[in-house]
């Protein structure tokens, strides 16, 4: 009976919590080109609790940050400018999007 609440409880995750977890690692771990998105991706992926949620987890903070920067570029009067530089950092956020989309499918699986 103990065996099936704690595998109850294990499994519970959340997409918000994942990407939380995702972004905050991502932020303080950005100075490692490789490992630092394999952290932040196999946590973000166990705290999603399942691959599912775990992929979308790392696609989340990806379109937030590309978003984010596209608003910044255009917000500085050149909206042609802004789309520029918007569509250039998400290429440079999809190329560290793979690692962390890799562990975070790995992560999920562990956890469930």
């Amino acid at each position: 009976m103990e065996t099936a609440m704690a595998t109850a409880s294990k499994s519970q995750g959340s997409i918000l919590s994942g990407t939380l977890w995702m972004i905050a690692l991502a932020i303080l771990l950005f100075w490692l080109p490789v490992v630092g998105p394999l952290i932040a991706g196999f946590v973000g992926g166990r705290k999603s609790g399942g691959v599912g949620p775990a992929i979308i987890s790392s696609i989340i903070p990806a379109l937030l940050a590309s978003g984010l920067f596209l608003l910044v570029g255009a917000g500085l009067g050149a909206p042609v400018i802004g789309a520029i530089v918007g569509a250039g950092f998400f290429i440079v956020i999809f190329v560290e999007l793979l690692p962390m989309m890799v562990a975070a499918i790995v992560g999920g699986i562990t956890a469930e």
